[in-house]
């Protein structure tokens, strides 16, 4: 019988992994003046840390979820992550449009979880 730790352990680590993985998409992005190979070199090491996270994360979580389950939780963790991250780090205002087409997707995502019977 799987502990919660094989429940909620991937849930968690990918949130932290997908934190990293933002920062090294798109936090340069307030550094407008640093030339492009040096963000390039800096987010490849925020990444490293992210590769820490999801793999293990993906690896605990493989004794309780399916991949395909395991692919839409980190996913909409994603869009979770970066919307905090926009709203506050970028200052960037989230519309209802964005809202709405995150909220189809996470209901799509729901149905990957779904099962019948």
């Amino acid at each position: 019988m799987p502990t919660s730790f094989a429940y909620l352990a991937p849930a968690l680590m990918l949130a932290l992994s997908n934190l990293f993985m933002t920062f090294a998409w798109y936090g340069h992005l307030k550094v407008k003046t640093a030339p492009l190979w040096i963000i390039v070199f800096a987010s490849w090491g925020i990444a490293f840390f992210e590769y820490w996270l999801a793999v293990p994360a993906n690896r605990i979580g493989a004794a309780v979820y399916a991949p395909a389950e395991l692919k839409t939780m980190q996913e909409v963790l994603t869009l979770m992550v970066f919307a905090v991250f926009s709203a506050f780090y970028l200052k960037e205002p989230l519309t209802l449009t964005q809202l709405g087409g995150f909220a189809l997707i996470a209901a799509g995502a729901a149905l990957v979880f779904y099962k019948p019977g």
